[in-house]
């Protein structure tokens, strides 16, 4: 005999709640995947050529989004 999920409802369905949020996580994905608009050395910042400083831009900004996401489906 199987056991219910306590998340499920009663139609059976799993729940759905965040699931258009969730399309949030591909926004990093693809921003750092178009490699060709990010690949310059214009313009730096501090010294650190656009290259660099666009994808360490990206870490705690996919940090934010994934707090986000979380939350809300949560």
């Amino acid at each position: 005999m199987t056991q219910k999920d306590p998340t499920m409802r009663p139609d059976d369905t799993p729940p759905t709640r965040g699931s258009a949020l969730k399309f949030l996580l591909l926004i990093p994905y693809l921003a750092l995947l178009w490699l060709p608009f990010y690949n310059d050395v214009h313009p730096s910042l501090m010294g650190f050529p656009f290259f660099y400083w666009y994808q360490l831009l990206w870490v705690p900004l996919t940090s934010l989004i994934l707090f986000v996401v979380y939350r809300w489906v949560r």
